[in-house]
């Protein structure tokens, strides 16, 4: 399991010309599924997401987590974090794991990440063809 965590003041996920994911200040997670992760990776994932401290105390030191400041998450799948791009040109992407149990374990995750405390978790559409805006 390989995911992006980008600390946003917010984030959307658009589809189809309709947002169907938005959140305020917390992380924008791109997260891409191998066929040898299991519900245990997900979970030891989600807890450590949780427990990042990446943001900004009073003295501006990188020193709160997610859930100190009261943070959202927006968790977007993204098979193509598992490309494999050493040979040639155009990335092969046979390492992600297939739609199913990719699908399966990234909502696994989301639930995960609300067992560990974060109360609002918006998702995009699994397998659409997805805008994300962050700022």
């Amino acid at each position: 399991m390989k995911a992006v965590v980008q600390r946003v003041k917010s984030s959307a996920v658009v589809v189809g010309g309709e947002t169907i994911g938005k959140i305020g200040k917390g992380y924008n997670v791109l997260l891409g599924v191998f066929p040898d992760d299991t519900k245990k990776d997900a979970e030891i994932l989600a807890a450590k997401i949780a427990k990042l401290r990446i943001f900004e105390d009073e003295d501006e030191k990188m020193n709160l987590s997610i859930l100190d400041i009261g943070g959202e998450v927006l968790a977007i799948s993204q098979f193509t974090l598992c490309a494999d791009i050493k040979k040639g040109n155009r990335p092969s992407f046979i390492t992600a794991a297939k739609p199913d149990y990719a699908n399966e374990l990234y909502e696994y995750f989301m639930e995960q990440l609300k067992v560990n405390g974060i109360k609002k978790v918006e998702h995009g559409s699994f397998g659409a063809d997805m805008q994300v805006e962050i700022h």
